[in-house]
């Protein structure tokens, strides 16, 4: 057994009536059909529990299409039953394999490398998802946070790559690629050499709302005899070419009385599999067909085929403007109306009216060559003979759910599941589907359910690639969208089936020595009936916001699948489901409380999240410390550079982020109740977050800025840590800074233990420097952070730093009140007159000339040693220092924080008094301190009636704001 890999508990799939007998979870059994069925009955009967059956997030289905559906107690198309036994079983297999791991003694710090992983794996290929993140970049997280045998977590798993990474993080060679060493003992060394994990499989336990994510998922990680695979696939494929290969059949260069004979053939034949393959016509094999939108001109009322007229030939692309065949008039896709066909469907026994499309172009293979040619008279004859064929096996005929992008094509008349299928794709499918349904082996539904969409009308034709050759013509569809393009592509059935039975057995063929198990969960992440405390690490990819509507996505899979999301729980955004960004934070905050409920105290989770609001972003940060967690790094991926820079919550706008968050430890937990209120509550907190975060992180020769370790940032999760328990904050900005100086030691503006320090000088010195965080200055706070910034570099004038200041605040938010720069300064720095002692700041700053180093340092060797500043009578000097505006020391800043904050409530209290509803104009830094004063004072009203005079957005994209209101709002309704 290679590394530390823990012993197998599942055999391999197979049809195999000679299959060896297989274990699960303690249990053996004669083979795993056995296995199958007896967890099946159980399954059974707890369906029959209506109690089971109110779980929220339940899908909809039927009792027999879940069980179909199903493979117990791996998993379960609904709630899994089984979990509870997985995760005893997982644990009680790890202690006998000595692999337990000391809780007390867990420590990591949060994974800082760059993490840039291509999606062209033939795994990651083997299905399609609307979102994915590559299993490679999640193995390296899970190779950090985790030893084998851990079990690791995903509620909201897609496709289930979090599964498929825990399974390689035991195989060697993919483990090597990631760039790692391992050693014999099985312990993997990273890229500078240093010990970084341990070789061997996690276990993994899946959760998604969508039956159909759950299936996918299910597949990608269940062992596959790939030889047995591709075998009963291509039996398949030879079936379903024997009953339908006669559809995508075309002639090739015929002769007009070829073309007769095969139209006369076609429309008296009862059997034209058998005579049109007899006749000795030259026919070819359809690749793909291409289909027009077919409009209307407003001028003449011609038909105007939008390929043949709007598509430029020779630059590959469409036309704005193009002129009428007919009448020359100049038109566009606006001005025109569609063609329309009415029809008698008699899937669901209505009469219905649709956009006219008509085929343009077929792509076929005649011996080992590619043509392509205009449909003749045949092949419209074909086609129309199919549309007018029975389809004598089951297809689906839903109608489309209520949704913006559910029901986009409705304008166009593609209103059903089986709309979106050309009739010879469809009843291709239905066939495939038909043969499939009495297989006990999902790997083979898995295929068909990734043609699914690959056989719709979404598929696009990419008119560069066609033209101008460089790759595949046909584009895809277009992912996280049921957009039926003007231009789309019929693919071929039959070569669809080639083409997956290629890419999933070169996917699983890299999964072939995987031998670990996972456990699918349908269900909702706020509700897994996953045991407490249970689970070891946490990588999740949630929803984001309003990109993606993924109920509404996936319902062409469901529907062939017989199985449906309750999108009750669904996080997201959607007018329709009467979901805005408050509803959709309200359950992220349940799905996290759900995540901090199942992981172990002192462990990590990962969220993967592409941010395209900054409100969102809050959102998300308010939901996870709202549940409990600690945010201790926030990463933004550079995808010019593959990498991944630290970034404070001010500039996390509209980028792929990396959250790194922490439960914190039970110890932690105690002795802040035991001191909750006090100063050394705030400091018991300091030191344990301290504790957890990165100590150096470097790269090309260069330290960055580590944002979590400055002061503000520190502040602020000090500040929510209390908040969202229910505590006091006994410390104000200014008081926390001095004591956050007093009592930790500070280097390059950051903050570390005194054991920690050793660690960062030594590394310290291997670099060039260290990069500042780069600020975004767009509102009063971003100012202050930035002219601090400015001035801790080199104290200036007023005349000197004013130019750099207006260049800085063009971004300035509209509705944020416009400070002058000299306000700024007064309120929050100092500045030196030219009377009494030099401040120690400038005088740092000044001995950096020669011109005045050396009669500084002359005059400091007399100075006492507790002087504040230097006293001279030095015109030179004094001149030099005079009228420079500097970062004050923290206890001068505590006597200016309290100016500042009489200033900013007594404006707060003119907004409370206002009697307008919506406040334009305002002072945000007002705002917040008297959101903090009314929280201390627990005067929850106050913060919930002024946050009503401030607009929503605003509200929503200040994280300081959201998280005092909605605590506010919990306080009242409690």
């Amino acid at each position: 057994m290679e590394g530390n890999q823990i012993p197998l508990d599942i055999e391999l799939q197979t049809n195999s009536p000679q299959q060896k007998t297989v274990k699960c979870l303690g249990m053996t059994f004669e083979n795993d059909a056995a296995r199958r069925a007896y967890f099946t009955e159980k399954l059974r009967e707890k369906l029959q529990d209506p109690e089971f059956r109110n779980i929220e997030g339940f899908p909809i289905g039927e009792d027999e299409d879940i069980l179909a559906l199903s493979d117990p107690p791996y998993y379960t198309a609904c709630p899994n039953p089984f979990i509870e036994e997985f995760i005893n079983y997982w644990h009680q297999e790890k202690e006998e394999s000595n692999l337990t791991t000391e809780e007390e003694n867990y420590h990591r710090e949060p994974f800082a490398a760059d993490v840039s992983e291509g999606k062209n794996d033939p795994i990651y290929n083997a299905h399609s998802y609307h979102t994915k993140v590559p299993h490679k970049a999640i193995m390296r997280y899970i190779l950090h946070y985790t030893e084998p045998g851990d079990v690791v977590f995903d509620g909201f798993c897609g496709t289930g790559m979090t599964g498929v990474a825990a399974q390689l993080c035991g195989d060697k060679a993919t483990v090597e690629s990631l760039g790692y060493k391992v050693q014999a003992d099985g312990t993997i060394l990273d890229e500078d050499g240093k010990e970084f994990s341990k070789l061997g499989a996690r276990k993994a336990i899946l959760n998604d709302l969508s039956p159909a994510a759950t299936f996918i998922a299910y597949n990608y990680n269940t062992p596959v005899d790939v030889v047995e695979f591709e075998r009963e696939a291509k039996r398949i494929l030879a079936e379903v070419e024997e009953e339908c290969s006669w559809m995508y059949l075309t002639l090739h260069n015929p002769t007009a009385e070829q073309v007769d004979k095969a139209v006369s053939l076609l429309k008296k034949s009862n059997n034209p599999q058998v005579d049109i393959q007899n006749s000795g016509l030259p026919f070819g094999k359809i690749n793909y067909t291409v289909w027009s939108d077919v409009f209307i001109c407003p001028e003449c009322a011609g038909e105007v085929v939008y390929w043949e007229n709007a598509v430029d030939k020779e630059a590959g692309k469409v036309r704005d403007n193009f002129p009428c065949p007919h009448c020359n008039a100049e038109l566009n896709k606006r001005k025109m109306e569609r063609a329309w066909i009415t029809r008698f469907d008699t899937a669901i026994n209505e009469t219905i009216k649709q956009a006219k499309q008509v085929p343009v172009l077929i792509n076929y293979s005649f011996g080992k060559k590619r043509f392509e040619k205009k449909p003749d008279i045949f092949d419209l004859t074909l086609i129309e003979y199919i549309e007018n064929s029975n389809i004598p096996y089951w297809f689906p005929t839903d109608r489309m759910p209520e949704g913006e992008e559910s029901r986009r094509n409705d304008d166009a008349g593609i209103t059903h599941v089986h709309h979106f299928y050309t009739r010879r794709n469809l009843l291709s499918l239905s066939k495939i589907n038909n043969l499939l349904n009495s297989s006990l082996i999902k790997i083979y539904k898995f295929m068909f359910s990734s043609m699914i969409y690959r056989a719709t009308k979404m598929n696009r034709i990419h008119l560069k690639n066609y033209f101008f050759g460089g790759g595949g013509c046909n584009a895809g569809y277009l992912k996280g969208t049921l957009y039926i393009s003007s231009i789309p592509i019929e693919t071929s059935i039959i070569e669809q089936i080639s083409d997956r039975i290629n890419w999933i057995s070169r996917g699983f063929k890299k999964l072939a020595n995987t031998k670990t198990v996972s456990c699918t969960i349908t269900a909702s992440a706020s509700n897994t009936l996953v045991k407490q405390n249970s689970i070891n690490y946490i990588f999740t990819d949630p929803p984001f916001s309003n990109n993606i509507m993924y109920s509404e996505l996936n319902f062409l899979w469901e529907s062939w699948l017989k199985n449906f999301t309750d999108n009750k729980l669904e996080a997201i955004e959607n007018k329709v489901q009467g979901k805005r960004l408050l509803e959709y934070q309200e359950l992220m905050a349940q799905c996290f409380e759900e995540y901090y409920r199942v992981l172990k105290p002192g462990r990590w989770m990962t969220v993967e999240f592409h941010n395209s609001r900054n409100s969102v972003w809050n959102a998300i940060q308010e939901a996870m410390q709202h549940a409990g967690f600690i945010i201790a790094d926030v990463r933004t991926l550079d995808k010019k550079q593959g990498s991944f820079k630290q970034v404070n919550s001010s500039n996390a706008v509209k980028q792929d982020l990396v959250i790194t968050a922490y439960k914190p430890t039970t110890t932690l937990e105690q002795r802040f109740q035991l001191k909750a209120g006090t100063e050394e509550a705030c400091w018991e907190f300091i030191r344990t977050h301290l504790q957890q975060l990165p100590t150096f992180v470097a790269k090309n020769g260069t330290a960055e800025t580590i944002a979590e370790r400055q002061n503000y940032l520190l502040f602020d999760r000090m500040v929510a840590f209390h908040i969202q328990r229910g505590v006091t904050v006994p410390l104000s900005a200014s008081e926390f800074y001095a004591g956050l100086t007093q009592r930790f030691v500070d280097r390059d503006e950051m903050f570390f233990l005194p054991e920690q320090v050793p660690e960062y000088d030594q590394k310290r010195m291997t670099v060039r420097e260290v990069l500042q965080l780069e600020l975004f200055v767009n509102d009063e706070a971003s100012a202050v952070q930035w002219l601090k910034q400015q001035l801790t570099k080199k104290p200036q004038t007023f005349q000197e730093i004013h130019p750099q200041f207006l260049r800085e605040i063009s971004s300035w938010l509209k509705h944020e009140k416009t400070l002058e720069l000299r306000e700024l300064l007064e309120q929050n720095f100092l500045c030196y007159d030219g009377k009494g002692a030099i401040p120690k700041q400038i005088v740092s700053w000044l001995k950096h000339s020669s011109i005045h180093r050396d009669k500084i340092n002359e005059l400091e060797e007399n100075a006492p040693t507790d002087a504040t500043g230097l006293e001279t009578n030095d015109r030179i000097l004094i001149d030099a220092a005079k009228d420079k505006w500097y970062v004050p020391d923290p206890n001068q800043a505590i006597d200016l924080e309290k100016l500042r904050d009489r200033a900013l409530l007594k404006e707060f209290e003119e907004y409370r008094q206002s009697n307008q509803k919506k406040l334009k104009q305002f002072r945000l830094e007002a705002v917040r301190a008297g959101f903090k004063k009314a929280w201390q004072e627990k005067n929850y009203s106050i913060i919930v009636e002024v946050a009503k005079k401030i607009p929503d957005k605003v509200l929503q994209e200040d994280q300081k704001l959201i998280m005092l209101y909605d605590n506010a709002v919990g306080r009242i309704e409690e």
